[in-house]
């Protein structure tokens, strides 16, 4: 089962993906707002896929593999919707992180629009949010591009300011479709 954009093919995570997951996600760089820091190892990796496998097999969604379309064989990303909680709140959680090697070309904007296309339209979901860094501004300003709007403070990092959390319903959704 595979999902595109313009530039971008997507698809449900596999066990093969461990060290790409761990080549992204214990990159410093793309840990800078991340208060738990980067992966500390690929035993680390693997028990996050799995937990994004078995979030594939409990509600038929969950974190994609992205690579580019012309070539997909090369992963650049991670990201999708999956049912989170932060601070006690249950959300359909829009999350992602590219490899910082394509970072600036808009396919966060476009990972993101199309990920919300397939929540509303394929999953029928009633809303999706997104977490938030207070002084990620990219990824906030990407939120925002994507139709996201700021909802209030959530405190979800012990010893840590709060995050932001955003928000959009089906019916704001349909109602910029129009």
């Amino acid at each position: 089962m595979y999902t595109k954009s313009e530039r971008l093919t997507m698809r449900p995570v596999t066990t093969s993906d461990v060290d790409n997951l761990f080549s992204i996600y214990g990159d410093p760089a793309t840990n800078t707002f991340n208060p738990a820091g980067p992966y500390a190892d690929l035993a680390h990796a693997k028990t996050v896929l799995a937990r994004w496998i078995t979030h594939w097999e409990k509600h038929a969604f969950g974190p994609w593999a992205i690579s580019l379309r012309e070539a997909p064989e090369k992963v650049i990303g991670f990201g999708g919707l999956s049912i989170s909680i932060y601070a006690g709140i249950t959300i359909n959680n829009l999350g992602y992180r590219f490899s910082p090697d394509v970072w600036g070309k808009g396919l966060a904007t476009e990972f993101s629009l199309c990920a919300i296309n397939y929540g509303f339209d394929q999953l029928k979901l009633n809303e999706i949010s997104g977490i938030v860094r207070r002084n990620h501004l990219a990824s906030q300003k990407v939120l925002s591009k994507a139709g996201l709007k700021y909802l209030r403070e959530v405190d979800d990092v012990a010893n840590a300011p709060p995050s932001l959390l955003f928000n959009l319903t089906l019916n704001e959704w349909r109602s910029k479709r129009l």
